[in-house]
């Protein structure tokens, strides 16, 4: 979840996510398609169980509630949102600024140390290489669109100098 910055926030999550009697979440929407269509018989009884809730710290505020926020029961891991982070601390366009880097490397140290998954976007590898070393659980390494721009782009470049025939103007 985007934008987490308080604890309170974190617990509200918590409870969102979870079935009564942990939490207030609507069980009627539980027996449509989270129960495949009421197909698991116990879904209500176990779904609490089989959750995983990870939160996105993207402001300064929540790298200073991030000690209270990895104490919230329910907390599974925390995600730092680098671009965000670094606009919101002054870098806006700078994610790989010594400061930014510095307060994403302190924050995965804290939050391994709290026995939470930590996770991050970034697509430098010298970054990534260090995220992994500090303990991060999982590295985004780019994102569907910029794939599929990169995938594009290098397509048209392989036949952006080739002639199409009339013979070769098939639907596909």
């Amino acid at each position: 979840v985007p934008m987490v910055e308080t604890a309170k926030q974190a617990r509200q999550l918590v409870q969102a996510m979870n079935y009564p009697p942990q939490g207030i979440r609507g069980v009627g929407a539980a027996l449509a398609r989270a129960s495949h269509h009421n197909r698991i018989p116990d879904y209500l009884q176990t779904a609490n169980e089989q959750v995983c809730l990870l939160v996105q710290i993207e402001a300064q505020r929540g790298l200073d509630n991030l000690t209270e926020i990895l104490t919230v029961d329910g907390i599974d891991g925390v995600f730092i949102g680098p671009a965000d982070l670094a606009a919101d601390m002054g870098y806006l366009g700078q994610p790989t600024a010594e400061p930014v880097q510095q307060a994403v490397c302190a924050a995965i140290e804290q939050i391994v140390a709290a026995g939470k998954a930590a996770g991050i976007l970034m697509a430098v590898p010298e970054l990534v290489q260090q995220y992994l070393t500090l303990g991060a659980t999982f590295v985004a390494v780019g994102t569907d669109v910029t794939s599929f721009v990169k995938a594009t782009d290098s397509l048209v470049a392989q036949y952006k100098n080739t002639a199409v025939s009339e013979s070769e103007s098939g639907v596909y």
